[in-house]
């Protein structure tokens, strides 16, 4: 029996040893598990202002895809208040969920917890462009668009759902400084690309979902957006 192009190109990481070892009805069973949990795993992007809501719905969403979740948590303790902070949306979370930092790189946590997990949660996009943001301003828009590529296509490879929870910052005063404006426009655009792949999207308001994808109706044809 051969190996599927897309099993040998490196993208099936199994945590069993059919493969090598099995019995041919085991690895046959291994196979169209991992091809059924690559058609149903589904990308969702969850949208809010501050204190909207979203990271609540997030988690009570992600709570409903299986019992083995991985928190990717993006921000970084560099004052008191991020402290308490994290600590509370830690001691929030169900004790059982496995919570990784990764401030800068979410696909490799993907990549590396790939076959043990249900459904990730990136709780938020806001932080990690902003993270990329401050590491290097010249380069922050390019480096947020290969990690969203990369950790697109290690979702794609996971056969895991994917929630990412993100901020509309585009709604208010126009900020003051360029490093405002820049963040601001960058984090737009990216929004943009996770809502164009995204399965579903939804917007907070006050704590209520609005499911903004199903509702969207535009006069020209599905694209991607201008960038």
């Amino acid at each position: 029996m051969g190996m599927p192009n897309s099993l040998a190109g490196g993208l099936w990481a199994p945590s069993c040893t059919y493969w090598h070892y099995g019995p041919s009805h085991l690895l046959v069973g291994a196979v169209s598990d991992w091809w059924q949990r690559m058609a149903t795993a589904q990308l969702i992007l969850v949208l809010g202002g501050a204190r909207s809501g979203k990271s609540t719905f997030a988690e009570q969403y992600a709570a409903t895809r299986g019992e083995r979740i991985t928190y990717l948590a993006t921000a970084q303790a560099f004052d008191d208040e991020m402290t308490a902070r994290i600590a509370k949306h830690r001691a929030d979370r169900p004790a059982h969920w496995r919570t990784v930092e990764c401030p800068l790189d979410p696909a490799a946590a993907l990549h590396t917890h790939t076959g043990e997990t249900d459904c990730f949660l990136l709780d938020c996009m806001t932080l990690l462009i902003s993270n990329l943001l401050l590491a290097d301003e010249a380069t922050a828009e390019a480096r947020s668009r290969q990690t969203v590529d990369d950790l697109l296509t290690a979702h794609r490879a996971s056969g895991a759902d994917l929630i990412i929870v993100s901020n509309e910052v585009g709604l208010g005063l126009v900020p003051e400084y360029p490093l405002g404006r820049a963040y601001r426009d960058l984090l737009g655009k990216i929004n943009q690309r996770l809502a164009a792949q995204a399965d579903a999207v939804y917007y907070l308001i006050a704590g209520l979902p609005l499911d903004v994808k199903s509702l969207a109706c535009s006069p020209f044809s599905p694209k991607e957006p201008v960038s």
